[in-house]
């Protein structure tokens, strides 16, 4: 059988950390690779999914740490395209229950640029599924071209959204006149309680999930931190508990847990149309693999997803509170 791909559309963000120093006048930040779609391309190729990443990757001194990192990790990168703007860049402080809050330096970056020109259907080269979300797909001028990709890769592939809430840069009215849209192109939306939060707040996860069925989109997965996860498929629902695992912090898990899902997919044939033949069973599998790699991302720092040797049955997640993607 020929290999076959999933490809993630989106941004790249350079995540930096603060340091303490022994200096009082002086700040140190440790930056590292991330942003939502990138950490999903990295997450899914260690799982061993190929993975292609649509993105436009700066030419600065942070766009070579991202070629760096997802080349590493086994990334397709033919897809991308070289930018000349700057890499969007993110001040992250981690509170006491290792969740993180982010500062963004963003305007005018490379992320969001993308042209009809650069935006084009053969830079999915074939891929079963497209998979986008987070900043990306709610900035401007770009996120219009990526909902005009989506409209045309449906034809042929499983899209796959993950709306990501960023409410310190993009107001969650926004997301909320956009969710109908983009449950009307996709196949698979998964979002946190928090993204529900600010989506529908004050709403059920039930009554959510029947609002996003009603709009068009087939399988919706709620993630709930330490809660574990909700599945729904045509509105028959199920619940996945969360692993035990020691929390460092829970950068990057909820793209962890994307590419869990997806991978899992991908491995059982499901990818590659309208998921007419997923049943709950299948979906609750995948999102139970799913919360597994999130909780081996929650047990290191940063966003560092486990490579496909680490989810042994020998290598199960430390035992700790029960830990899941919250973002």
């Amino acid at each position: 059988m020929p290999v076959t791909q999933v490809a993630v559309l989106g941004e790249c963000v350079a995540d930096a950390f603060v340091v303490e120093t022994s200096d009082p006048g002086e700040l140190a930040l440790r930056v590292l690779p991330g942003g939502g779609p990138a950490n999903t391309a990295t997450a899914l190729a260690r799982l061993g999914t190929p993975a292609r990443f649509l993105g436009r990757i700066s030419d600065d001194a942070f766009g070579a740490l991202f070629r760096r990192h997802l080349a590493a990790s086994g990334v397709d990168l033919t897809g991308s395209v070289p930018a000349p703007e700057p890499s969007t860049l993110a001040v992250a402080t981690v509170d006491g229950e290792g969740k993180a809050a982010y500062f963004f330096h963003s305007e005018g970056t490379a992320d969001w640029r993308w042209s009809p020109a650069e935006l084009t259907v053969e830079r999915l080269g074939g891929a079963v599924c497209l998979h986008t979300g987070s900043l990306a797909l709610v900035r401007a001028p770009g996120a219009e071209h990526i909902e005009a990709l989506l409209a045309t890769a449906a034809r042929h592939a499983t899209v796959s959204i993950d709306p990501n809430v960023r409410t310190a840069l993009v107001d969650p009215a926004v997301y909320r006149a956009r969710m109908p849209r983009w449950c009307a192109l996709a196949d698979l939306v998964k979002l946190s309680d928090d993204d529900l939060a600010h989506i529908h707040p004050g709403e059920s996860i039930d009554r959510a999930c029947d609002t996003w069925h009603a709009a068009g989109v087939r399988l919706v997965v709620v993630t709930r931190g330490p809660d574990g996860a909700v599945v729904s498929v045509d509105g028959e629902r199920a619940e996945v508990p969360a692993p035990a695992t020691h929390v460092v912090d829970t950068v990057g898990a909820g793209d962890s847990f994307t590419a869990g899902l997806l991978h899992r997919l991908h491995a059982t044939g499901s990818l590659g149309g309208r998921l007419d033949a997923l049943d709950l069973a299948q979906a609750v599998s995948a999102a139970t693999f799913a919360a597994r790699v999130a909780a081996l991302t929650c047990s290191v720092a940063g966003a560092n997803p486990p490579w496909a040797g680490d989810l042994t049955e020998e290598n199960p997640p430390a035992q700790g509170p029960a830990a899941l993607a919250s973002g």
